[in-house]
Parts: C-alpha cells; sequence; structure tokens
C-alpha cells in the first residue's frame, strides 16, 4: 500500500473527527492529487486534555493539554498538518511552528440548552447552570448572580445527557460545534453577543504546520480563508496583548463586511463583578493592530493586579 501523501494530527472526540474530516475534504476538493483514496490519512492522538477529562481545565493547565501531544507529533514529523479549534489553540505558538490556514468559520455564538428555560434570564434563582468555562461562567455570574454555576465537562453528547438526567437545569455550548455533529435542532436558543459575547475564534478550525514546510503551507494556501483568517487574527491578538490564560474570563468577536471590521472585546474578573469592554472598528486589513490597541486598553484599564490575580 502507499504512503499517504498528506497526514492530518487530530484529537479523536467526534468534534475533532469532523473537523479533520471537513480539512480533508477541502483539501481533496483544491488538489486532485489529494483526491485518491488513501492520499490524505487521519492520524488521531490521544492529548493531556482528553485523558484528564474529569478535571477543570483551568486547574491542570489551561487549553494547551489539547495541542500539545499534536504539536509535538508535528515537530517530530510524524504528522504533515495539525487541525484544531482555533479557541483551543493558546495564543502564543510553540517555536517552529506557524498558523498556515483557516477554513470558512462556522457561527461563532454560544448555543443555549434547557429542558424548561427559554434563555437566562427565563431561569429561577438557585437554578445549577453547567460550565467549566471561565468565560462563560464569569457573563453568567454577571447577569445572572442568583443562579448556580456548577462545572462541567465532556464532550458534547456527554454534557447533554447529563442535562438530559438532570444533573444541571442548563448548559451552552459554542454552536459551531453542536452544528458540525449534526445536533442543531437540540438547540434550546442561539445567545447574541450581547448575552453572551464568545470566546476568542469560538467557531474557527485553524491548521498549524511547520514553518518551513513550504509544501503544506502552499497546498493549505488554496483552502485558506482569508475573513475568516482576518477575525482570527484581531481577536488573538487582543487575547496576546492581555496575555490572556485559560483562567481568565476574556471574550472577543471580530465582524467583518465590506473591508471593514468591528472587534469587541471583554475582560472579566471570575465572579462576573468587575466587567471592562472594549471596541474597535477599522479596516480588515488592520486586524492585527486593532486586537492589539483593544487589549492593551482593557490592560490599562484593568490594572497590575487584575490579571496576575487570576494567573495566581
Amino acid at each position: 500500500m502507499a504512503s499517504p501523501l498528506l497526514r492530518i494530527g487530530t484529537r479523536g472526540s467526534p468534534l475533532a473527527l469532523a473537523q479533520a474530516a471537513e480539512l480533508a475534504a477541502r483539501l481533496a476538493a483544491a488538489h486532485e492529487a489529494l483526491a485518491v483514496p488513501g492520499a490524505i490519512e487521519t492520524v488521531v492522538i490521544k492529548t493531556s486534555g482528553d485523558m484528564l477529562a474529569r478535571a477543570r481545565l483551568a486547574d491542570v493547565g489551561g487549553k494547551g493539554l489539547f495541542t500539545k501531544e499534536i504539536e509535538e507529533a508535528l515537530l517530530a514529523r510524524r504528522i504533515d498538518l495539525a487541525v484544531h479549534s482555533l479557541k483551543d489553540l493558546p495564543t502564543f505558538l510553540p517555536e517552529g511552528l506557524a498558523l498556515a490556514a483557516h477554513l470558512p468559520r462556522e457561527d461563532p455564538r454560544d448555543a443555549w440548552f434547557s429542558l424548561g428555560a427559554a434563555g437566562p434570564g427565563a431561569l429561577p434563582p438557585g437554578a445549577r447552570i453547567g460550565t467549566s468555562s471561565p468565560r462563560r461562567e464569569a457573563q453568567l455570574r454577571h447577569a445572572r448572580p442568583d443562579v448556580a454555576v456548577v462545572a462541567l465537562r465532556g464532550n458534547v453528547e456527554t454534557r447533554l445527557a447529563k442535562l438530559e438526567r438532570g444533573e444541571v437545569d442548563a448548559t451552552l455550548l459554542a454552536v459551531a460545534g453542536v452544528k458540525r455533529l449534526g445536533l442543531a435542532e437540540r438547540i434550546t436558543a442561539i445567545l447574541s453577543p450581547e448575552e453572551m459575547l464568545p470566546a476568542a475564534a469560538q467557531g474557527a478550525i485553524g491548521v498549524e504546520i511547520r514553518a518551513g514546510d513550504a509544501r503544506s503551507r502552499a497546498l493549505l494556501a488554496k483552502i485558506d480563508d482569508p475573513a475568516t483568517a482576518a477575525q482570527v487574527t484581531a481577536e488573538r491578538a487582543a487575547l496576546a496583548a492581555l496575555g490572556g490564560s485559560c483562567r481568565t474570563p476574556i471574550a472577543a468577536l471580530a465582524e467583518t463586511e465590506s473591508g471593514a471590521m468591528r472587534l469587541r472585546v471583554m475582560l472579566l474578573s471570575p465572579d462576573g463583578g468587575e466587567r471592562l469592554f472594549a471596541e474597535r472598528r477599522g479596516a480588515v486589513a488592520e486586524a492585527a493592530a486593532l486586537g492589539d490597541d483593544a487589549g492593551h486598553e482593557l490592560r490599562r484599564r484593568a490594572g497590575p493586579g487584575f490579571l496576575l490575580e487570576q494567573a495566581g
């Protein structure tokens, strides 16, 4: 059997595999040589995040737990491409790696799931909302300090099963992941950015390569989506300026239309008691500068102790 022309590294969750399949399909459609059966191989890699499925990410090392082993395989040349949910990719990449392509972004908003409440405002006092996202928790506590936020981890199906069993009264998931799994009909409501500002790069799939791999970069150039790339660039630039970790509740959303960009960034205290907001508008070509400027503004306004206290 001939060796594959391209090896895609991915986590083994249903959502990760769906994202890898989308990448493979787009590459096969763009390059005749990759459309041949067996030309693209999907390599499943178990990550620390998968092995620590019950732990809260902020307590065991952050979102890099979902990428570390995949990036090690990339550097060791066991795979050629690494496909990631970009909201899980740390802001700063390991030396020798680069983000080379962005697939067209799915809906970046958050989905609300509940058996009895149409949205967060409809929950009774004391209701339990399940999430392990510091960003979601802080925004929920800001809007509804009278409800209980409880830790909830696991893949999409696991979380929805816990809701069905009554372990929580409601939960939130990224609309993009739910749609990619074909489960959109189970969504109770889609929350507007005003109700729940998304995570930076939520809904976007990114492809990481070795920085010097000209062949992979050339193959990916045909499928890179410029609008998504600009949005993600702005949002990740804001994260970088804030030095944001998995412990810090940060939300960011860039929207583009006709060459113009609107960027909204939010920084919160874990309990939702403090909330700082910045907005920038400008040309898409200025994406990185807009994100950097918004992030530095929030960093200045937050003061020297705000981020440090949360990282401790």
